[in-house]
């Protein structure tokens, strides 16, 4: 399924939209920061890796075979310009299971934006592409990811001890969950 009819997603204060190349600067400002790539095991983004990833995520809006990813840019409704980014992984079109994620520019956390954007994705995925059951694995350390979990109403399912190493550093995850039963109906509202 193409998802571009389907967007943007709107909140009371956000839009969710399909990235554009020309995301590519935004995307870069945090992209590139050592304390953002640091919770998602890579290295920062070079400027060339930016608009490499802003003209992908342009250019794929298909939702229907495992490793699917649909990444959307999170605007103010009322603004330019990027606060962040979600992300949808379809990790079985089968059981229809689906990773969630997110990443918000540091100069706009603590606002509850990534809360408003996950909890908008959430009941994208649940209400209209059918997923049953929606992950999230982070970073134990990123207590604002751990907050977002449990204000979107997940479950802690597992905590992974030293599962990945990051240049140096053993990185430990916890894997937090939800139902289309648990959470599908409230995830948009």
């Amino acid at each position: 399924m193409d998802v571009t009819s389907l967007l943007p997603l709107t909140t009371p204060r956000l839009s969710l939209r399909l990235f554009t190349p020309g995301d590519a600067d935004d995307l870069y400002a945090y992209q590139s920061l050592p304390s953002v790539a640091r919770y998602l095991y890579r290295p920062p983004h070079t400027r060339e890796r930016s608009e490499q990833v802003a003209a992908e995520r342009a250019a794929h809006s298909v939702w229907c075979a495992d490793g699917d990813k649909l990444a959307l840019a999170v605007c103010r409704r009322d603004e330019p310009g990027l606060l962040g980014e979600v992300t949808l992984t379809l990790a079985s079109a089968r059981a229809a299971q689906a990773e969630i994620g997110w990443t918000v520019d540091p100069r706009h956390q603590g606002h509850g934006y990534a809360t408003e954007a996950a909890r908008a994705l959430a009941g994208f995925a649940f209400d209209r592409l059918g997923v049953h059951r929606l992950y999230a694995r982070l970073d134990v350390e990123n207590t604002g990811s751990v907050r977002v979990c449990e204000r979107l109403g997940m479950r802690r399912e597992a905590h992974l001890v030293e599962n990945d190493l990051d240049g140096d550093r053993w990185g430990s995850e916890y894997i937090y969950a939800a139902l289309a039963a648990d959470i599908g109906g409230r995830a948009g509202s």
